[in-house]
């Protein structure tokens, strides 16, 4: 049981090696991306309320479809 319990922990620090880095690079590139896209709001005000109207008038008659 000692050799199985090893092996788990040694595959379990393997995982973690892997998949932390991962993680942190998918949190970076959206940390990067909410900031791309709050400069593009903050330049584009209008635009983006706009857009948001219509995005929410096309969800409105898609649900009210029913």
């Amino acid at each position: 049981m000692d050799v199985n319990s090893q092996n788990l922990q040694d595959k379990a620090r393997h995982l973690q090696d892997t998949v932390l880095p991962q993680i942190d690079e998918a949190r970076r590139n959206l940390e990067d991306l909410n900031a791309r896209a709050a400069s593009f709001i903050r330049a584009n005000p209008g635009t983006c309320l706009l857009g948001a109207i219509a995005v929410g008038f096309i969800v409105g008659r898609i649900a009210s479809r029913r």
